[in-house]
């Protein structure tokens, strides 16, 4: 019997997109989070005594601002190293960026494997072989996998591959291949990368992805972390998820049509934010909060969403100090559909934008053009004024995007005055620079 850990896209030190707008973000616990699920990586893999580790891929999250990312990757592992467990690690198409991590010296329990071509490396004492082969570009469009070397007859075998498999939304299409092109490799358990979204696709062979081992931003909800698996004798695998993540971002979803008074918000809040921070065990929990349903203050809602916001960090810190921040209240409430209700005139409109915004996001000509037009303005700063943070800010052209459509929900979802005809006026004049 022996045991391995799969885990995959740590991204350490990845820039944080679009939090310099959060004037109560606790930044230093976001920014640290990577590093920490790393500590618990390591710490896991001492504590259950593996006999390996596997990296998927997307160890850093492209160039670094400074050394000292490598250099505590290179710490992390010479823990392992001191406690006699190898690691397998393949580059993924972040690692392919950087340039830095190319030279960097890990400790010799630490095998990278080629990007040349797919490559075997056997453990005799336990009769396990792991194929794998880096990205040698960020850009790797070609199905690697099929490349992948013959299963070595008798032994466990493994197929290590940072991929798309048949695609994910939010993700690049890298590596493609498909469940049926892996089975013919005849591997007992394909160990995924890339994909940021915990999921099992096959248990003849194991499939897996194991997602990150720490959200990064508030698409990534719900627990993240690695796959400790369990090898026996007669070769039958159970693999258990083990959550990591010292940071946990999570949607809470109301449903505020029952209420008739703003007044009666924190409490429908504060009932279901406990239920969140039970889950979260003592992780600080960083929530976006959802009001959805039919509900007469639709308008106020929109118009008192700071408001909300700050009452609801207010019931947040009284149910747990320092251990919830509340990122965001989205308002995607609508008028009741009563005859006698007067028509929501901004009604269509919204609808309308909507439709806009959802075309534009699945449009990849469009984010082409928002980010060659980021790639102008971040040419023109000046060198002393650039940081990591900032070029990774003006390519979030998924940020852009959804900040200007709230801008847009918030004004039709509002009686329209003067002054919104002058705010209709400005945004109009900063989408245009958006553009």
């Amino acid at each position: 019997m022996f045991r391995f850990i799969h885990a995959a896209d740590i991204h350490l030190d990845s820039p944080l997109l679009g939090l310099r707008a959060y004037d109560s973000a606790p930044i230093e616990r976001l920014r640290t989070a990577p590093r920490r699920a790393l500590e618990n990586l390591v710490d896991l893999a001492i504590r259950t005594k593996v006999d390996f580790l596997l990296i998927a891929g997307d160890v850093f999250d492209g160039d670094w601002k400074d050394y000292s990312t490598g250099q505590f990757f290179v710490k992390q592992m010479a823990k392992l190293r001191d406690c006699r467990i190898p690691v397998y690690l393949i580059a993924g198409n972040h690692d392919a960026e950087n340039k830095m991590s190319r030279s960097l010296p890990y400790p010799d329990n630490v095998h990278v494997f080629e990007s040349s071509h797919a490559t075997t490396r056997r453990i005799e004492s336990i009769q396990v072989a792991i194929h794998g082969q880096s990205f040698a570009t960020q850009a790797v469009t070609e199905d690697l996998s099929m490349n992948y070397p013959a299963q070595v007859p008798g032994w466990f075998n493994i197929g290590l591959l940072h991929t798309s498999c048949t695609g994910r939304e939010g993700h690049e299409n890298y590596a493609p291949c498909t469940l049926e092109g892996l089975g013919t490799r005849n591997y007992d358990y394909w160990a995924l990368g890339h994909i940021h979204k915990r999921e099992v696709l096959s248990q003849k062979p194991w499939v897996v992805f194991p997602g990150n081992i720490q959200g990064r931003h508030a698409k990534e909800t719900g627990p993240k972390g690695c796959y400790l698996v369990s090898v026996s004798d007669q070769q039958s695998i159970e693999a258990t998820f083990e959550p990591l993540d010292v940071l946990r971002w999570e949607t809470l979803a109301l449903d505020v049509g029952p209420i008739g008074d703003l007044g009666e918000l924190p409490n429908l809040f504060k009932a279901s934010l406990q239920e969140t921070i039970d889950r979260g065990q003592d992780r600080l929990l960083a929530v976006r909060v959802e009001l959805q349903g039919q509900s007469p203050l639709h308008r106020k809602f929109r118009v008192e969403r700071e408001h909300i916001l700050q009452s609801c960090q207010s019931v947040a810190t009284g149910l747990s100090i320092e251990g919830v921040w509340i990122e965001k209240v989205l308002c995607n409430t609508r008028m009741p559909n009563e005859s006698d209700q007067q028509p929501d005139a901004s009604q269509d409109a919204i609808r309308a934008v909507m439709e806009v915004f959802q075309d534009a996001k699945t449009n990849p000509d469009f984010y082409k053009q928002i980010q060659f037009d980021m790639s102008s303005v971040r040419s023109k700063i000046p060198s002393e004024l650039r940081t990591a943070e900032l070029d990774g800010y003006l390519g979030g052209s998924e940020i852009l995007l959804e900040q200007a459509q709230e801008r847009l929900l918030d004004l039709l979802g509002s009686e329209f005055s003067q002054s919104d005809s002058a705010r209709a006026e400005s945004m109009k004049s900063d989408l245009g620079e958006t553009r």
